[in-house]
């Protein structure tokens, strides 16, 4: 049985289970005071693609509330938040803080859910968290493909003014999410505070180029098919104006390594699916490619548009789904189809990296606690000035592989103990500790199959696959 087999046999005893489910009304009861007059306000969650404020789903006046609005039938979880018809303006929590996913479970009757909002992003006066050595590369970079703008961020070294060094260069989406609270519309993902700690451990620079989201057209513009119910279709224009406008200008303004083993793209959830694209479809642009929670279950396209595309076999990919992430099929399960296509297309299977969390959910957390093992792993290769990251990277083996009965974990002696967990495919957490260097992990009780071995020391995590036989 292969990846996706066992994790669509997992999944489908989740989806065995019946729930009885009945239509749900949000009662907004209470407002910041912030808040403009006659607002517009909008519920927006996984239901409905995170669009930020589809028309359907906006609130009306309510008789005993502020606002309300009643959704119908639908079966187990849903995520969402409240927003004034973007994500700019999505709720916060009472000191202005990123608020977790609300989260509803169906049940037998109908309810209805008080909700109180305390704050708007917008309006929450939060101070910027952003690292010194990130700016604003635009507030209004034009893209001609699309016509319309976007607020660009940019993210140089420490010291960069001070060296003549090339870096390679990391594109990644959701721009206003990546570095400053402020920013954010569900919390920042700390990439300007990973690397510059990665800097000062061992040199390791980056340059990261973030482009804000469209708001009310990111969806249109992260799936270059069309969803009958979500939109999209505008996913190569956008991919085009990376290629042909933004990464030019880049190329030309700051000292980077320009070609595809230095360059890289990376974004989750519609980032995510957008982010494969462009690996698949400009291989000659992309070869470092990191796909976090992807949305490939809302564009089954993407796995035609794989298999119709020779692969690139010199490029990287890092694929990361959470176990607590849904949809149908869920996440990980839909993650695993997409290794399994790249693989059976002739892709090398040491050139691509899945990372199944069983805790993972759906949100920026999950994504910042990753992204450090995502551009470590994608970019051990890359030579910047007379550094190699390969060089400062541990060693760490996992073997025999087939195994059978035990399994030894050969890390450095310098290392007194490791963290060791090991995952079924599905992400299902079987077996977890820690071990001495060179320790033999008793491995006799598990059935045969395929695993995932994570053994993690210090700030360095590994993922190996491992058959037991």
């Amino acid at each position: 049985m292969d990846r996706t087999s066992a994790l669509l046999s997992a999944a489908g005893v989740l989806m065995s289970i019946s729930f009885a489910s009945a239509q749900v009304t949000f009662r907004i009861v209470s407002l910041p005071s912030t808040t403009p007059p006659s607002p517009s306000i909008f519920i927006s969650g996984d239901f409905e693609g995170w669009s930020g404020g589809d028309s359907p789903y906006q609130l009306q006046p309510g008789a005993d509330s502020l606002f309300a609005i009643t959704l119908p039938q639908m079966a187990g979880n849903i995520l969402f938040k409240f927003t004034r018809g973007a994500w700019a303006s999505v709720e916060k929590g009472p000191n202005g803080e990123e608020i977790a996913n609300r989260v509803y479970t169906y049940g037998g009757n109908g309810d209805t859910v008080d909700i109180t909002i305390h704050n708007w992003a917008d309006l929450s006066g939060i101070p910027s968290t952003a690292a010194e050595n990130v700016s604003v590369l635009d507030d209004a970079f034009w893209m001609p493909q699309l016509e319309r703008s976007r607020r660009i961020w940019l993210y140089l070294p420490p010291g960069y003014d001070s060296t003549d060094t090339s870096f390679p260069v990391l594109y990644m989406h959701d721009g206003q999410n990546l570095f400053d609270d402020s920013t954010s519309f569900a919390g920042e993902w700390h990439v300007d505070e990973t690397l510059n700690a990665m800097h000062a451990e061992s040199g390791f620079g980056l340059i990261v180029v973030g482009i804000e989201n469209g708001g009310g057209e990111r969806i249109n513009e992260y799936a270059p098919w069309i969803h009958p119910q979500f939109g999209g279709g505008d996913g190569e224009a956008y991919v085009s104006f990376i290629t042909e406008t933004l990464k030019p200008f880049v190329d030309s303004a700051f000292r980077t390594l320009p070609d595809p083993e230095f360059t890289g793209i990376m974004g989750s959830s519609m980032g995510g699916l957008i982010s494969q694209y462009a690996g698949i479809e400009h291989p000659g642009t992309f070869g470092r490619v990191g796909i976090f929670s992807p949305s490939f279950a809302l564009f089954d396209s993407c796995y035609h548009h794989t298999l119709s595309h020779t692969p690139p076999v010199s490029a990287k990919y890092y694929y990361l789904a959470g176990g607590l992430e849904g949809g149908q099929p869920p996440v990980a399960v839909a993650t695993a189809q997409m290794v399994d296509t790249m693989e059976a297309n002739g892709m090398p299977a040491e050139q691509m990296q899945l990372v199944v969390d069983p805790a993972g959910a759906h949100n920026e957390q999950f994504w910042s606690g990753e992204v450090g093992a995502a551009i470590t792993w994608l970019f051990t290769e890359a030579t910047v000035g007379s550094f190699h990251m390969e060089d400062h990277l541990l060693p760490l083996r996992v073997f025999p592989n087939p195994a059978r009965g035990t399994v030894r974990i050969a890390c450095p002696e310098a290392q007194t103990d490791v963290a060791v967990r090991v995952m079924e495919r599905s992400g299902r957490l079987v077996m977890s500790g820690r071990l001495a260097p060179n320790e033999t992990l008793d491995v006799s009780g598990l059935p045969a199959g395929l695993y995932f071995v994570e053994v993690q020391y210090g700030r360095f995590r590994q993922v190996v696959k491992v058959v037991i036989d």
